[in-house]
């Protein structure tokens, strides 16, 4: 199975499985003298880890552990291998899907491509893959901070529930990582709702990452918004993604989705950070459409591997919704690719400039 490594200078491959003994990264290309540490991943683990309110009830303490690439408390310039052991798996829960393909999860696809698939909750299809990207994310937030870029992102929708930020810091205190106390408290509720109708529910995720200098991406076919948005879309669970206005934009004319052009920049954003696949060092406007858990204890039409139809309900410990933790593996791609740009070896100008 090839397309397991990311990024083409800050470069992360992901190995291991959702019921294998443990899952990691290798990080290629991370420049030296970052200061890091366990704990400066592990903040970005917690807020992926289930276990929690309104998440399923594997209880992984995700712990990683640096095996490589850190001398003195610092990155030494080699590759940096992280590894978070599985501690909570139970497999016994899958062997009555094994034969059978569920709605929604990619066991037939995987079946038809590799002639083999690790139904034990999915293998690599699994979201458990993420928290290797989510570890490796953190790394590329240490590198960035170095460079004043900051990346963050909370939760804007869920189901019917839509809203505009209020509060980013509101978005650490609340469950669903919502950026709007009133929201966050009417998202609770609804996700209460559908776990107990035995359903589930998709939403969308804001990420905004301030920061960046202008003249990041090439303007043909390695747009810094197409490497985002191809970033974003390896996520499991995304269907969509919009950069500034988006979708919106289709209906706005011309006169007003332009962004006019001032001594400082520019006087507004549609753009979402980026003209013509180059960043213009106005902050990365960023929406992620994530799907519905397609794993739901209504009964679903479906067929075995012999081909024979029949109908499932997947029960067992599983998310209502992939939010609030898709959160910070949204944050780890954006993280990621942003790092990887930042490496890249033409010269750019720094922040403030005019021109």
């Amino acid at each position: 199975m090839a397309g397991n490594t990311f990024g083409r200078l800050f470069r992360v491959m992901t190995w291991g499985e959702s019921h294998g003994p443990a899952l990691g990264a290798v990080i290629d290309g991370c420049p030296p003298g970052i200061p890091l540490c366990e704990a400066d991943i592990q903040d970005d683990l917690e807020r992926r880890r289930p276990g929690k309110k309104l998440t399923t009830a594997r209880k992984e303490p995700d712990r990683v552990r640096i095996l490589s690439g850190i001398f003195d408390g610092v990155t030494t310039g080699t590759p940096i291998s992280l590894m978070i052991e599985n501690k909570d798996v139970r497999s016994r829960d899958y062997e009555a899907l094994k034969d059978l393909y569920r709605p929604g999860h990619a066991d037939r696809t995987y079946e038809q491509k590799y002639g083999i698939r690790d139904w034990r909750g999915g293998g690599r299809s699994s979201g458990r893959e993420t928290v290797a990207r989510v570890a490796a994310g953190a790394v590329a937030r240490k590198f960035l901070a170095q460079e004043g870029i900051q990346v963050r992102a909370g939760t804007v929708a869920l189901g019917p529930i839509h809203c505009d930020p209020t509060d980013w810091d509101e978005a650490l205190r609340n469950p669903v990582f919502c950026p709007n106390p009133e929201a966050a408290r009417a998202m609770e509720e609804h996700l209460k709702a559908v776990k107990a109708a035995g359903d589930s529910v998709g939403g969308i995720v804001l990420v905004i990452a301030s920061g960046c200098p202008a003249g990041l991406g090439e303007p043909v076919f390695d747009k810094l918004d197409a490497r985002l948005a191809a970033a974003l879309m390896s996520i499991g669970a995304v269907k969509g993604v919009e950069i500034g206005s988006g979708f919106r934009a289709a209906s706005m004319p011309g006169s007003l989705h332009n962004d006019p052009v001032t001594p400082d920049g520019y006087a507004s954003n549609n753009a979402g950070g980026v003209l013509g696949g180059i960043s213009t060092g106005m902050d990365l406007v960023i929406r992620v459409a994530v799907k519905p858990i397609p794993s739901v204890a209504v009964p679903q039409r479906t067929v075995t591997r012999e081909g024979q139809e029949t109908t499932v309900r997947i029960e067992g410990r599983h998310d209502v919704s992939a939010i609030p933790r898709i959160v910070p593996v949204c944050e780890a791609m954006v993280l990621l690719t942003l790092a990887d740009f930042m490496l890249h070896p033409y010269p750019m100008r720094r922040r403030g400039s005019t021109v």
